[in-house]
């Protein structure tokens, strides 16, 4: 299988997700505003959606948005824990936490890294995210990951969008939990192995 990524972006929860739960794949770096690939690729034509990640399986198709891809990429590996299993309740938790991150944060962050963006919506996005924030780090004040015990792909994509918040002046020093999470993650080796490949970190 093959992971098309962007260094730092959406793409690195799927890429932490398939080395926590040793899945072999190659990697495919895409530069996000020329839309090609490392390989000389248009990435329209790889994935008429012009963004990341997508996943190409080993039958071919092409399988995009992450919340869906470290569904699949966890399910691969059910021993891993990534992933409860399907048709419980935890499982149906998962949903919801990769639903409430991929809708009232991540697509909050999008306007802040675009220059042209006024001030006074920048303002207005940073205050709705912490907002947002607020009920994630009342749970990790309670229990060390968002569905209880165990770390999982809701984690994975949690930590990457968060990582964010520096590029864009977002301060979250009102909520030591979600902090304190950040640093727990960032520490697993599979979190520092995936951030080494992508550049993030030496």
């Amino acid at each position: 299988m093959k992971l098309y990524y962007s260094p730092g972006a959406c793409s690195l929860s799927p890429h932490i997700v398939a080395l926590e739960a040793g899945i072999p794949l190659q990697l495919e770096k895409v530069d996000g505003n020329a839309k090609r690939t490392e390989s000389g690729q248009d990435y329209w034509q790889v994935n008429p959606k012009g963004y990341v990640p997508a996943l190409r399986l080993d039958n071919g198709e092409l399988l995009t948005e992450g919340p869906a891809i470290v569904q699949y990429l966890a399910d691969l590996k059910p021993e891993s824990g990534l992933a409860p299993a399907n048709g419980t309740l935890p499982r149906y938790r998962l949903q919801e936490s990769l639903g409430y991150i991929n809708s009232e944060l991540h697509k909050t962050y999008s306007p802040l890294f675009r220059p042209a963006t006024p001030a006074e919506v920048r303002e207005e996005r940073k205050d709705y995210l912490r907002k947002r924030y607020a009920p994630l780090d009342a749970v990790l004040a309670r229990q060390d990951w968002l569905l209880g015990d165990h770390f999982t792909a809701a984690d994975a994509y949690l930590f990457t969008v968060t990582n964010w918040a520096k590029h864009v002046d977002l301060d979250l020093s009102g909520f030591p939990a979600l902090l304190a999470f950040q640093k727990r993650v960032a520490a697993r080796p599979k979190v520092q192995a995936a951030m080494l490949a992508e550049g993030l970190i030496k």
